[in-house]
């Protein structure tokens, strides 16, 4: 017997072209001197970080997606996914992540928008707290309890990849773990991700 998520998988669409956009920076030095210094207010934040994130986050995503766009509207069944993250909607770490995130949510709103009529879908989907090798760098000062492994969101874009509906979703915000309630994959040790609300972050 086959999982939801299997079952979308192997019904997914042959003819499409997605796009992720996943790169971000700031994260470089997470901890500096034996300090942790994320989530240090942002007249002592150095400026490289906001540079880093929004270059290597916010520009990136707008870059990809503006060379990605005339390759999909040919195929009529593409999918661009922004990875952002709660820090869009609430105070999470520090001000240069909270204001590069809701940058992302803005440039999936507005995507979608203009790429609606193209039946291109856009969304932001959010994980978890992901154990990447910088997050696990500062593992000790972090509740991994509930974390996901980088694989996870993998399964969840596949997923949305594999919705015939997924029109139905452009311009939303998506929760990684609520895709895998929905969806019915776990992630890769079996485990089951809780949905991470706005009043848990």
């Amino acid at each position: 017997m086959i999982s939801k998520f299997e079952a979308h998988l192997t019904t997914s669409p042959k003819s499409r072209d997605d796009l992720v956009n996943n790169v971000w920076g700031g994260y470089e030095n997470m901890v500096e001197n034996g300090q942790f210094t994320w989530t240090r207010p942002f007249w002592e934040q150095p400026i490289w970080r906001w540079d880093a994130i929004f270059q290597a986050g916010v520009r990136a995503a707008y870059v990809a997606s503006q060379l990605a766009a005339p390759l999909m509207k040919s195929q009529q069944r593409d999918l661009i996914v922004n990875i952002s993250f709660w820090a869009a909607q609430k105070y999470v770490g520090n001000v240069a992540y909270g204001v590069s995130k809701a940058a992302t949510d803005k440039l999936t709103t507005d995507m979608a928008h203009e790429l609606r009529a193209l039946n291109v879908a856009v969304v932001s989907l959010y994980p978890g707290l992901v154990r990447t090798e910088k997050v696990m760098e500062a593992a000790a000062w972090l509740d991994l309890s509930n974390s996901e492994s980088p694989q996870f969101i993998g399964r969840a874009v596949a997923a949305l990849a594999a919705d015939r509906n997924v029109m139905s979703r452009t311009g939303k915000v998506l929760i990684a773990a609520a895709l895998g309630q929905e969806y019915g994959f776990t992630d890769i040790d079996g485990k089951t991700v809780r949905p991470l609300t706005l009043a848990d972050v």
